[in-house]
């Protein structure tokens, strides 16, 4: 903030007479200053002369921009209630946005690095551009992730557009980097306005509809609806609280301090509303199928203009999209900000305390669907040997699937009068693996087991076709407590690939993971959304940043997620590569300042500050 009130003082300090810059424009995406840079004060082009506020010498940010123009009253609130996009629609502008930023960042830099390529620079031209690459000017940084808000009933695309701001000159005065944070924070209010619309939308035309009420058994709408009215109550407080903040000056001083607070203190409600997630969805499933009143007055409700033509199914999962998607909006502010300043703290803190909210979220989930699925699949096992305990409150389902048993031709009779590979099935659970053959009745009997981390996998390379995709399985103490090897065939390589990693978790993948700090790795960032089919993938959003470690030549990867780590098989035509290095290490560099440890200096200016107040100065 001292390095915006003494370029403030600097603005204000030139010579009027000095030359303009030699473009009015701005590139709004870019974030670069409009006007000029010299000679004309901020807002109309007086001269300090004719401005007094400008003469006289502010000793803070704060009171520089109030001489500058008024604190705003309900500028900010009106442009709230302008919003005219449901949640659904801005996020999916934002993501299509921040997909197609990339895109041009990557098209942009690998087109400027061919024409050096192609020229004949001397090698001491060619250092000076590599250091000037690195130090990453203006025109090459990170784009604003800001969608738009455009529609007919407002046309505010960017905090740096707004009236407000245009005329108060602040745009002359503010870094380029301070403007692309601006814009960081403004979205994260913006998108809580327009998710806290979809939400009353949720209440006040779903929940609330009378027809819908006769026809629901109250523990039907409980299961439905859950906790929303907790959740939008708290969203509502939650806006309220970033309004107020904006409200206090045209410049944003932070909104990281307000987020920690709110899921430190209030954010449980969405753990709540998430946990039901299993129970929401089947509930409703079963109402499409057995309540024909309730289909069609869904589908009624539906084609509502107010709807824009969404699903009802996509209001109910609002609250979960929303929690994982500030946490991203978050992390993107963390990007921006100063380096060991209080913005940065409270940013860190903001994000660890989402973390630990998105986290819960995701264990409830899973804790509702594991346990059922543990109690059907113990149900279906029958023990050839000494009967394992599958139901346990820490154990929970990886892979579970069908394999071919190699039993091997002893000689050439045997390979006549029997078959090469028999059927087996596993089910592979987090510390466990059981070994059946499927009997009649939809029943498993159990001919062996080892715990997870006894298990070792290695494969079977240019044996033929008929080895192809084979690989051998050790268990270094089976049910008999003995050594056993099984030499087993999958049905493509990839899923080979997909059996050998969920086996043995720590064993070498072919590119390096998000931990070890390396600063390239290949990338690909999702394009197209998807949805894990099976418990070894990993659901995909739009735009997610992923490490490749392992790919297949039959389209399927399996990669780390940058911003939570989380691993998983996908198919590779959901994605596209980044193939740029320097973006590719940018996404790494900035992942790792998102989850850097906290050091000692940042720990006791920690202890030193009050949670939930700001350093104004």
């Amino acid at each position: 903030m001292e390095l915006l009130a003494a370029a403030f003082s600097a603005a204000c300090a030139v010579d009027h007479d000095s030359s303009t810059s030699e473009s009015d424009t701005r590139d709004s995406a870019a974030g670069h200053l409009p006007g000029s840079e010299s000679s004309s004060t901020p807002g109309n082009g007086t001269t300090p002369e004719e401005c007094p506020a400008l003469t006289d010498s502010p000793t803070t940010l704060t009171e520089a921009l109030q001489m500058i123009h008024p604190i705003p009253a309900d500028s900010w609130r009106n442009l709230i209630e302008q919003i005219g996009l449901l949640y659904q629609e801005y996020r999916d502008k934002s993501t299509l946005q921040e997909i197609e930023t990339r895109r041009q960042q990557d098209a942009e830099i690998q087109s400027s690095s061919d024409e050096s390529q192609a020229g004949e620079d001397t090698p001491e031209e060619e250092e000076e551009e590599e250091e000037e690459e690195l130090a990453s000017p203006p025109e090459r940084r990170a784009l604003p992730q800001i969608c738009l808000l455009s529609n007919p009933h407002s046309r505010f695309n960017l905090w740096q557009d707004l009236p407000e701001i245009q005329s108060s000159g602040i745009l002359d005065i503010l870094q380029p980097e301070e403007v692309k944070l601006q814009e960081a924070m403004f979205e994260l209010v913006t998108s809580e306005a327009s998710y806290y619309k979809s939400l009353n939308l949720l209440v006040s035309h779903f929940m609330e509809n009378e027809r819908l009420k006769k026809i629901l058994h109250p523990s039907e709408a409980h299961i439905l609806f859950s906790n929303v009215l907790d959740v939008m109550a708290v969203s509502e407080r939650f806006l309220l609280e970033l309004e107020h903040r904006m409200e206090e000056n045209i410049v944003i001083s932070d909104v990281c301090d307000i987020v920690y607070r709110y899921a430190a203190d209030h954010f449980s409600v969405y753990i709540t509303y998430v946990s039901n997630q299993t129970y929401q969805e089947r509930t409703y499933k079963q109402l499409l199928q057995e309540k024909a009143a309730f289909r069609e007055l869904i589908a009624q409700l539906e084609l509502d203009p107010k709807c824009k033509g969404l699903p009802f199914s996509s209001f109910l999962i609002l609250p979960f999209q929303r929690i994982t998607r500030l946490k991203l909006l978050v992390q993107n502010i963390l990007k921006r900000v100063e380096e060991r300043s209080d913005r940065e703290g409270t940013a860190l803190d903001a994000h660890k305390e989402l973390e630990m909210v998105v986290k819960a979220c995701n264990e409830g989930v899973r804790k509702m669907s594991r346990t059922e699925q543990m109690i059907s699949i113990q149900k279906k096992m029958e023990f050839k040997i000494k009967s394992v305990p599958i139901i346990s409150h820490s154990r929970w389902l990886l892979k579970q699937g069908e394999l071919q048993q190699m039993s091997g031709p002893k000689t050439s009779r045997t390979l006549r009068t029997k078959k090469l590979f028999r059927e087996i099935y596993l089910f592979l659970f987090n510390d466990l693996l059981v070994i059946c053959r499927q009997i009649p009745g939809d029943k498993y009997q159990v001919f062996d087991s080892a715990p997870r981390g006894l298990l070792r996998v290695e494969e079977l390379e240019d044996q033929g076709q008929t080895l192809a995709n084979v690989f051998i399985l050790r268990l270094l103490e089976n049910a008999d407590d003995r050594e056993a090897t099984y030499m087993l065939k999958a049905s493509s390589q990839s899923e080979m690939k997909r059996w050998m990693t969920s086996l043995a978790p720590n064993r070498r993948t072919k590119f390096v993971s998000f931990t070890s700090r390396l600063l390239d790795c290949p990338q690909v960032q999702c394009v197209h959304p998807y949805v894990a089919q099976q418990p070894d993938e990993l659901t995909l959003e739009l735009a997610d940043i992923l490490n490749i470690l392992e790919k297949t030549e039959d389209g399927w990867i399996f990669g780390e997620r940058l911003h939570d780590q989380e691993r998983g098989w996908f198919p590779s035509s959901m994605t596209e590569e980044i193939l740029n290095p320097k973006i590719r290490s940018q996404n790494l560099k900035e992942c790792f300042r998102v989850h850097k440890m906290e050091d000692p200096q940042r720990s006791q200016n920690k202890d030193r500050r009050k949670l939930g107040s700001r350093n104004r100065q």
